[in-house]
């Protein structure tokens, strides 16, 4: 396939969300078509899940920053998302008829609003679909971000970087499981998420910004169902920021490694950490691929590179969303694919990849793309209040680029059960 030149600054971040759907699509395949060839001494799924983490957080605060208006990004943000999401929760309850649906998801209230405010992980609650746990901790991260740029303290990312790695290491040493139990978590925190959102876009988003913002510390801490593992993406996250602002000269890089070195040691005398993936080994050597592919793609970010990276890139957050659900459909029209011939397990295998790049395809072209166009119209239509932004944060005060954050697939990442 030809190559593509890089148009914009962004389309090396397209191909490395490219190879991160790759890999959590695989991680989900591969047992099911030929176990030994998903690799033991790191995980697949988890590499794809931390460069899409990187990703993010090298990018979204651009986003944010770069508009300096909290009411721009967010309209971008849930135009973003959740048209697609729910229109997979849709499809995942469709599926349900045939495939039951996960016993992870409460059948009441909860289950409900910890859908609306995809904090699912974060008050112990599965998604309709497998991979959407990561999505909590995007809505997190968003959430913590925006709470530190209305406050004006937002440029420090390498220390918070480093102190969600401590967060991760203290964490896993002293909370086994969630401190905040039963299904109020997932109640409140709904509420309280749909009444944030409605005031970010009044004169109360000051207040709205930090309440939202504490809200998703306390549930990451207090509420999800390994609050270490929480801490360590967004040690993760905020590593990615600084990667960023350590290329604008607007801070360090040794932050960088030390939240890196703090992620790595923080499961090996955790309570909650009886994985196979967590032990350090794999998880060690699972960081350091998807940083060095991270790594890779900013080195190669003036070059030219391959469409079908770009493209994949382009269409993750709809392979991410769709591929699990379909993968689920699998047995149910062909049987189990472990019971048949490998060539017959192969054959199948590249058909399901032909689905579930197509069924991507048209969810990017007839869903993603109408309502990124609807939210960058509602954009423009904003005007922001007076005052707004609070303590002086703007777009003049930022050295990040003025990028669309509606154009930017963020939340691709994916699960890895």
């Amino acid at each position: 396939m030809a190559p593509v030149t890089t148009s914009t600054r962004l389309a090396w971040l397209d191909a490395l969300r490219g190879i991160g759907a790759l890999a959590v699509v695989a991680e989900h395949l591969l047992p099911w078509v030929y176990p030994p060839l998903r690799p033991t001494f790191m995980n697949v799924g988890m590499y794809g899940v931390v460069v899409f983490f990187l990703v993010s957080g090298y990018i979204i605060p651009a986003s944010l920053e770069g508009r300096g208006d909290v009411r721009a990004f967010w309209t971008s943000r849930l135009f973003r998302l959740y048209p697609l999401f729910l229109l997979v929760c849709a499809i995942a309850l469709l599926v349900g008829l045939w495939v039951p649906i996960r016993e992870q998801v409460p059948r009441d209230a909860s289950g409900v609003l910890a859908h609306v405010s995809m904090l699912l992980d974060v008050v112990h609650v599965g998604g309709l679909a497998d991979p959407m746990w990561t999505l909590s901790y995007e809505m997190v991260f968003y959430l913590v971000v925006t709470a530190l740029f209305v406050k004006g303290v937002h440029r420090f990312s390498g220390w918070y970087a480093i102190a969600f790695g401590g967060l991760a290491v203290v964490a896993g040493l002293v909370i086994g499981a969630p401190w905040l139990g039963g299904p109020w978590p997932a109640v409140v925190s709904g509420v309280v998420f749909v009444a944030g959102m409605v005031a970010l876009f009044t004169r109360m988003a000051t207040a709205a910004a930090y309440v939202l913002g504490a809200m998703a510390l306390v549930l990451l801490v207090g509420s999800s169902y390994v609050p270490w593992f929480g801490a360590a993406i967004l040690a993760m996250m905020f590593a990615g920021t600084a990667i960023y602002r350590w290329e604008k000269g607007t801070g360090p890089l040794w932050p960088v490694f030390a939240a890196f070195a703090l992620v790595a040691i923080s499961p090996a005398w955790a309570i909650a950490a009886g994985w196979w993936w967590v032990q350090p080994p794999v998880w060690i050597t699972t960081l350091v691929l998807a940083g060095a592919t991270f790594w890779a793609g900013r080195a190669l970010r003036h070059r030219t590179l391959p469409r079908v990276f770009v493209w994949l890139g382009l269409i993750s957050y709809s392979v991410y969303l769709v591929h699990h659900p379909i993968l689920r459909m699998v047995p149910i029209v062909f049987g189990h694919m472990m019971s048949k011939p490998l060539g017959e397990r192969v054959l199948l295998a590249a058909g399901y990849l032909a689905v579930v790049l197509l069924v991507s395809w048209a969810t990017y072209r007839w869903v993603e793309l109408p309502a990124q166009s609807l939210g960058r119209r509602l954009v423009k239509a904003q005007t922001s209040p007076a005052g707004w932004p609070p303590n002086g944060s703007s777009s003049s005060s930022s050295n990040w680029p003025s990028s669309s954050a509606s154009s930017l697939p963020s939340g691709a990442g994916g699960g890895t059960g």
